[in-house]
């Protein structure tokens, strides 16, 4: 119980010295079933840590520089401050091909206007012990950036709905181990780079099903995004048109 209360303690004065600061995915559902996310302001204090599907995180800060393994999953070595990329996680969610997979932020600022991005990746093995590295597995599953109404994704839409974005498996994917690498870019300070914000997290799920399709195109993170890219330099504040949503085009596997 001692060992409880200390934890808790832990966290909460951890949170209360980032209520000004950013966010993170804090609880997944695949199909029917919720799977906590990894709270970086709890988890570590625990002994043993609970285990997540999601790869671990710093904290609730972003990424500015999109040359850095940093990129990928926002990952760190268990050393703290030993960025590695994408350190594992030790179980996976289960979901089918064509299911929906709800993703639940943390309170996220009405100030950090931008696209919320989503790719996969195909573990060729045991995911649990997998690290893409710099190899180009990835591949785009779902986008949504700024309506013709003037909406971003995030905050106007996230907000609205209750912090949760949904995104569908695409229908006919072949069945295996995967990453979900879902992303947020904040764009308050985007006028400039480096100025984007770029909050990416990693979710670890088994796809079941009987489809076959697989892309053919893939990129890698880093090098998916480069200081140039059309979409990572953009004023929300003064830019009143189409907005570019980086990266490749959505794959939807026949969907």
């Amino acid at each position: 119980m001692f060992k409880f209360v200390c934890a808790i303690a832990i966290a909460l004065l951890g949170v209360i010295s980032r209520v000004d600061a950013h966010g993170y995915v804090q609880e997944i559902t695949l199909g029917s079933t919720k799977y906590t996310g990894y709270l970086p302001y709890s988890d570590p204090y625990y002994n043993p840590p609970p285990q997540r599907i999601v790869r671990k995180i710093p904290g609730n800060g972003p990424v500015e520089d999109v040359s850095l393994i940093d990129l990928q999953c926002n990952g760190w070595s268990a050393g703290g401050s030993n960025y590695v990329g994408s350190a594992p996680a030790p179980i996976l969610g289960r979901v089918a091909a064509g299911s929906q997979v709800k993703l639940n932020w943390t309170l996220w600022p009405d100030s950090h206007k931008g696209p919320m991005i989503t790719y996969m990746a195909r573990a060729p093995s045991d995911i649990t012990k997998w690290n893409p590295g710099t190899s180009a597995v990835f591949f785009k599953v779902a986008e949504s950036g700024k309506d013709s109404s003037g909406r971003w994704a995030a905050a106007d839409k996230l907000n609205a709905d209750n912090g949760i974005y949904t995104f569908t498996i695409p229908r006919n994917l072949r069945p295996g181990q995967y990453i979900i690498r879902h992303e947020i870019l904040a764009l308050h300070a985007a006028y400039t780079y480096p100025g984007v914000q770029l909050y990416p997290s990693c979710i670890q799920v088994e796809v079941t099903g009987s489809g076959n399709a697989f892309p053919t195109s893939f990129v890698s993170f880093p090098g998916a995004y480069t200081p140039n890219t059309p979409g990572l330099v953009f004023d929300v504040y003064t830019n009143n048109g189409a907005y570019p949503i980086p990266g490749p085009a959505v794959w939807t596997g026949g969907n």
